[in-house]
This record gives C-alpha cells, structure tokens and sequence, in this order.
C-alpha cells in the first residue's frame, strides 16, 4: 500500500494500467480528451508492476487495471470514471485535483 501512496503523491491524476488493456486505453483517452495529462504507470512495462498489481487488488480491486486516482483519491476502475462521466462528475473532480484549468 505504501507503494501506491508514493507513486501518487502530488500528482492530481495517476492511471494504472496495462499496455493491452482495451478499457485501460479508453479511460486515458478520455481523461486526456478533457486537457488532463495524467500519470500513467503500464504495469507490464515496469519492474515492480506486480507488486503495485497485488497491492491494487488489495484495495478491492476484482480487477487490477484500469485503476484511476484523482487528487490523490481512489476513484476506481473504468465504470467508476464512466459513472462520474455520466454525471457531470467528472470534469469538476478534474479542476479541484488541478488537473485541467477553465
């Protein structure tokens, strides 16, 4: 877990993901279609990626990626953002991390 709160410490939006996960790609996209420049760590591309993979897992996770934080908070994989989307959630919680400027 310390892990995790390292890798996301000051940085408003982090995305686990894995380089062939389809649903990992579009919640980059999407979050990137906003003006967000979001941290991405590819978990099979970095050494300790199963490690940060259990740890995921550990927090609830059925599936490890995508995992998405914003303003250091766990918001959730690719239906939680997709729920926040649908909502007009989304966006704000992007401006109050900073991530994106209106």
């Amino acid at each position: 877990m310390d892990v995790l709160n390292v890798m996301i410490q000051e940085k408003p939006v982090v995305i686990f993901s894995k380089s062939s996960c389809c649903m990992s790609h579009s919640i980059k996209s999407l979050i990137r279609g906003f003006g967000a420049n979001p941290t991405v760590y590819e978990l099979d591309r970095i050494p300790n990626g199963q490690q940060i993979e259990r740890a995921l897992v550990l927090l609830g996770f059925g599936q490890s990626v995508p995992a998405v934080f914003i303003g250091q908070r766990l918001v959730g994989n690719e239906r939680q953002v997709m729920s926040l989307h649908v909502q007009n959630q989304l966006v704000p919680l992007l401006i109050q991390a900073g991530a994106i400027w209106i």
